[in-house]
């Protein structure tokens, strides 16, 4: 064990890698792993298309409002928050209080290539994918601007990016030892 003292809540853009970092890190600091949009799934029992379809996207973000006061109540873990988390002011504050936010900040383009690979982004089935992104990021920026880390995401291999969030975890003392 590590001596994680807070949950690490990872936070951006879809793309981002938020839950391939995510994982990863769980892995480097021998805590659990969690991932909003795979519990939002399980506790609406479809899939997050569905429930944007069904139900549009504010309910949705009331669902992972929810789901994310939940995982915040656990022992400190490996949190990944969907895209869109911080827009919601409560799960932001709550957020703020109960876990040390992590930035994985990436450029329109790279996020464009990761997210070319899939088409279940919800946000992203109408219109130009770019054009989404640069408009989506430039609303979210200044709340993820706000986190306590921001680390730079590269085109590179995501075990970089562990080792730069572990870094940054130690520098603000949340991290115990490495």
């Amino acid at each position: 064990m590590t001596g994680l003292k807070r949950t690490v809540a990872l936070v951006g853009m879809m793309g981002a890698g938020k839950s391939s970092v995510g994982k990863r890190l769980a892995l480097r600091l021998d805590v659990p792993f969690r991932d909003a949009d795979v519990e939002i799934e399980r506790a609406a029992g479809c899939t997050i298309a569905d429930i944007f379809a069904r139900f549009g996207e504010a309910e949705f973000r009331g669902g992972e409002r929810r789901v994310i006061l939940r995982l915040l109540s656990e022992s400190p873990h490996v949190l990944a928050t969907g895209g869109g988390a911080l827009m919601d002011p409560v799960t932001r504050e709550r957020i703020a209080e109960q876990a040390v936010s992590v930035w994985l900040r990436a450029t329109v383009d790279l996020l464009v290539a990761r997210l070319a690979r899939r088409d279940t982004r919800p946000l992203l089935m109408r219109g130009d994918p770019h054009e989404t992104i640069t408009r989506l990021l430039a609303q979210r920026e200044p709340l993820y601007a706000q986190s306590d880390v921001i680390v730079d995401c590269e085109n590179g291999p995501h075990t970089d990016t562990v080792e730069r969030i572990v870094a940054a975890l130690c520098e603000k003392r949340v991290l115990e030892s490495a």
